[in-house]
C-alpha cells in the first residue's frame, strides 16, 4: 500500500519566505508565493526591483529554491514565475 501524498505547508512556505523578505526588499524587491499545485511544485515570482534584475534568477536558484526545499517538508519543486 503506497502512502498517500501531503501538500506542503503553505504557512510554511510564508513563513520560510519571510525569513529572506527583508534582505529582497532592502534591494527594492520582493518574492510572492503564488500557489502550490497538486504535485507539491510551489510556484513564486518575484516582484518590485527583482522582477527585472539580472540577477534574480540566481538569487532564485542559489537560495530561496534551496531554503524552502530544505525547510519545508513535502516540496517537490520550485517554480520561478515570470
Amino acid at each position: 500500500m503506497s502512502e498517500e501524498f501531503v501538500l506542503p505547508d503553505e504557512r510554511a512556505i510564508e513563513a520560510c519566505l519571510d525569513t529572506i523578505r527583508p534582505y529582497i526588499q532592502h534591494d527594492g524587491g520582493d518574492v510572492e508565493l503564488l500557489g502550490i499545485d497538486e504535485h507539491g511544485v510551489v510556484y513564486v515570482t518575484f516582484r518590485g526591483a527583482c522582477a527585472g534584475c539580472m540577477m534574480a534568477a540566481a538569487d532564485f536558484s542559489e537560495g530561496i529554491k534551496l531554503l524552502l526545499m530544505d525547510e519545508v517538508p513535502n516540496i517537490r519543486d520550485v517554480m520561478l514565475v515570470g
